[in-house]
């Protein structure tokens, strides 16, 4: 169908099944405005006759795990309710042209563009090319298109505006030039790669593949290309619970060094046994050595590697609890989990402004205000700059919100719920 075909099909309620499924029926009539807008945005740029195709792909809320992938660690993450939506329309060429909200138009030729290029790391046409010439040395199918985007996963909050973009490409081409038969995990390989290999930033695969699994999932990364990841049978809204996240309202824009220097200070120390991460090293041979280590590494790299063995022992519980719908068993686990970070990881704030502490402000009052209850909290995402996040129980949240919002603005306190679904073609 063309623009008004499309807008006509969803305004006539045509959409309103799988728009539900996606979002839930309360924002039914959020979402049937948000697509119809980005529809006639489209319009305005590309056409009104194009055929179109409309996708999704999920934000990620990381919930335990801080910092272990990278070093082939295990995490549990979420896929949010808040997402990167997209119209596009094929190309007969090889231009893919996008138009993100409030951004610039990005034009990549993919024929052209097919090697990194260090003057354009940092920036979206690296991950457009990255995405591309990944999805040719897999095998698979390319052609260009014409898509403009829109987001509520809002940049440097720690859902993962990123990655989430970095799939959204993989979901378009995936669902547009492949027959939808491309995996969603490796949609979220290909992504890493187009990250750390075009984007020019060393991350990890997990916000990647919680952005395009959907749903609660454990991850295992001891073998990277091969993850083992499960689907957890887990509703935290059934059981009470909202997942509030706090902006506080850093932004991870200058934090590169910062969060580089994690895993880099991880496989440091696993460099010191002849290993490249630290999934490769028992934690009592890092022991062991920490006086040869404390003389080579430093003791910030000691703290992280020990962060790193207990995270991934602490995953492995809250797993198990979650499977066993033991929710205190796993709050216990969140609540270690950030004093850990805080602690050891040493993520919570940077040390190159240490007067802006927005996230131990954020920590410090969610802990004055649930302290007693049935919750828990922690930092959320990368750290530095950002949010936290916190399980609140359904009657406290408005206490909470309106406490954080006082704090640090008015809807910097985000209520969330988790979806099935990850990247998606919805129409």
């Amino acid at each position: 169908m063309n623009c008004q075909d499309t807008i006509k099909y969803i305004t006539e309620g045509k959409l309103d099944a799988r728009l539900c499924d996606i979002y839930g029926e309360g924002a039914l009539a959020l979402q049937k405005a948000r697509y119809t807008e980005a529809i006639a945005a489209f319009a305005k740029l590309y056409g009104e006759d194009r055929p179109i195709s409309l996708y999704t792909v999920a934000g990620r809320s990381e919930l335990s795990g801080n910092h272990t992938d990278h070093n082939h660690g295990c995490v549990i993450a979420a896929s949010i309710d808040l997402d990167i939506i997209a119209v596009a329309a094929p190309r007969k060429d090889s231009v893919i042209r996008i138009k993100s909200e409030g951004f610039p138009e990005d034009v990549v030729d993919y024929a052209v563009y097919t090697a990194p290029v260090a003057e354009k790391y940092g920036t979206s046409e690296s991950i457009i090319a990255g995405m591309c010439e990944g999805f040719r040395m897999s095998g698979y199918t390319l052609g260009g298109f014409d898509a403009y985007t829109t987001s509520n996963v809002l940049k440097g909050s720690g859902l993962s505006s990123s990655a989430a973009f970095e799939d959204m490409v993989g979901n378009i081409l995936n669902h547009m030039y492949n027959g939808s038969n491309v995996d969603n995990v490796n949609i979220a390989k290909l992504a890493q790669f187009a990250e750390n290999q075009f984007f020019g930033k060393p991350c990890g695969l997990m916000d990647q593949v919680a952005c395009a699994v959907g749903g609660i999932v454990a991850i295992d990364f001891a073998d990277p290309k091969n993850p083992v990841i499960d689907k957890m049978d887990f509703d935290i809204t059934a059981a009470g619970y909202n997942l509030c996240i706090v902006n506080t309202g850093g932004n991870h824009a200058d934090l590169t060094d910062d969060y580089a220097s994690v895993p880099a200070e991880m496989k440091a120390v696993a460099a010191h046994f002849g290993k490249s991460v630290l999934r490769e090293v028992a934690e009592e041979d890092v022991v062991s050595a920490i006086p040869a280590l404390r003389e080579t590494v430093g003791d910030r790299a000691i703290l992280r590697a020990m962060h790193f063995y207990n995270e991934n022992r602490r995953v492995s519980a809250q797993k198990a609890a979650l499977a066993a719908n033991d929710l205190d068993g796993f709050f216990a686990g969140v609540l270690c989990s950030g004093r850990s970070s805080f602690c050891y990881l040493q993520n919570v704030y940077t040390t190159k402004n240490l007067s802006e502490q927005g996230l131990s402000l954020a920590l410090c009052l969610a802990e004055g205000y649930l302290s007693g209850k049935r919750a828990a909290w922690r930092v959320h995402g990368g750290g530095f700059a950002g949010t936290i996040q916190a399980f609140v129980p359904a009657a406290d949240v408005d206490g909470f919100r309106a406490m954080m919002d006082a704090a640090f603005g008015e809807g910097k306190c985000i209520v969330l719920r988790v979806r099935r679904e990850g990247a998606a073609l919805v129409l």
